[in-house]
């Protein structure tokens, strides 16, 4: 049996132990796949990401990450924000050299090689010299999903890396990330709440339910649309919950 790239043990996430969003949670990801976290506002997609990439720690539990850095010293692992967190200061391509510069010894030749390639691979060949601020938002997550690539990780964590676009636009970005994690041989832990997304390019999901503090349902998108849980439906058909 393939082993797992991530696995979560006994999970408990939040603010502090007066406002826990998740407890006891058990999860694995395995390689090659795109994995889902899922919930409504406020259900603690966010904080286990960033859980997850060790921005915070747990309340409780461990994370076991066995992907391994192939560039340099730097994570072992590749991070998109949502927003997509570029430097404003800097051209597109100074922050995708960013983490290259930090964590290897590259010449500045090769940097510039590996930014030329990482900008081919999204779609943004001469944006290079841009400033983020006048590229659209869609070019913005490009730029972004270049940058966590430019250390060749085999794991790539993506926040919401459709929300904020239009449809067309979000289903050109779903496609792009499918296309790379096929090409490259990635896993992807991608977190969203866009329905599209989520039955276009996910192979399965957690589906986080904060009322609960629990993983309420997991699988394949259409085990859980086929879930009986009222819950799990409301979360699909976007019906708020009973009181």
């Amino acid at each position: 049996m393939t082993a797992p790239v991530l696995t979560a043990r006994d999970l408990s996430i939040g603010w502090s132990r007066d406002a826990v969003l998740l407890e006891h949670a058990s999860f694995e990801i395995f390689p090659g796949e795109i994995f889902g976290i899922l919930g409504k506002s406020a259900s603690g997609k966010s904080t286990l990401f960033r859980v997850l990439v060790g921005l915070e720690e747990p309340l409780a539990g461990e994370i076991t990450i066995a992907a391994a850095a192939v560039v340099g010293r730097g994570p072992a692992f590749g991070v998109m924000f949502q927003q997509g967190a570029l430097f404003g200061s800097m051209t597109v391509g100074e922050n995708i050299a960013l983490p290259l510069e930090r964590w290897t010894d590259l010449p500045a030749d090769a940097i510039r090689a590996i930014v030329r390639a990482k900008l081919g691979l999204v779609g943004l060949d001469n944006a290079a010299e841009q400033m983020p601020s006048t590229l659209s938002g869609g070019m913005r997550k490009r730029a972004a999903i270049a940058r966590a690539l430019a250390l060749e990780p085999s794991l790539l964590f993506l926040d919401e890396p459709s929300s904020g676009l239009d449809p067309i636009t979000s289903a050109e970005i779903d496609r792009l990330i499918a296309t790379l994690a096929r090409v490259l041989g990635l896993t992807v832990v991608l977190v969203t709440h866009e329905l599209g997304s989520i039955d276009s390019i996910i192979d399965r999901c957690i589906l986080l339910h904060r009322p609960t503090r629990t993983i309420l349902a997991a699988g394949s998108p259409r085990a859980l649309h086929a879930n009986p849980d009222v819950r799990v439906r409301n979360f699909f058909e976007r019906q708020p919950e009973a009181l």
